[in-house]
């Protein structure tokens, strides 16, 4: 569940990563510089600054035949963190030769490397889907997204790299 008293229901999050540009425009309309980027078949890594006040650098994988993205942030110091890995489901698409394109899908998964795996914020998903924002089509495939990757990172040791690597994605970081 969100950690808020109570949720605001927002239209699902547009993302877009400009390989040519060496940029990325979050959902909110910033463009950043992005520092690296590098095409794998099966996925697209980012590596780039932030200026969040509680991580100062992200690196993320947008795997499309998983529909995930896979980010580790680097916290600040003193930033009390819960999770190794920070997994967005939804929808992950390559628009050009050298655009991509991300829609969130609302539900996320907090991963403790080893240890566990959590599914958050089922409730803004079926907020969204009750107010029109998602289809009944695009609420199913985020819970099974969500339900797949679950079961394939505990059954690796609540490992998701080890996970992605027995579907052929080596996931390396910079």
């Amino acid at each position: 569940m969100t950690q808020a008293s109570t949720v605001h229901v927002h239209p699902p999050k547009v993302e877009f990563f400009d390989i040519a540009a060496r940029t990325n425009t979050d959902p909110k309309g910033f463009v950043r510089p992005v520092e690296l980027y590098r095409e794998q078949p099966w996925g697209l890594y980012m590596a780039r600054r932030s200026d969040h006040p509680n991580f100062h650098y992200l690196e993320s994988w947008v795997l499309p035949e998983v529909s995930l993205r896979v980010t580790r942030f680097h916290h600040n110091p003193g930033v009390d963190r819960w999770q190794d890995i920070y997994v967005d489901i939804g929808e992950f698409t390559r628009e050009s030769a050298t655009l991509w394109r991300s829609i969130d899908h609302y539900l996320d998964l907090l991963v403790r490397t080893g240890r566990d795996v959590r599914l958050v914020d089922v409730d803004e998903l079926l907020l969204a889907h009750a107010d029109g924002l998602v289809d009944a089509g695009q609420a199913q495939a985020a819970i099974e997204h969500a339900t797949a990757a679950i079961d394939g990172i505990a059954a690796n040791g609540y490992a998701i790299e080890a996970w992605l690597a027995t579907l052929g994605m080596t996931l390396t970081w910079r």
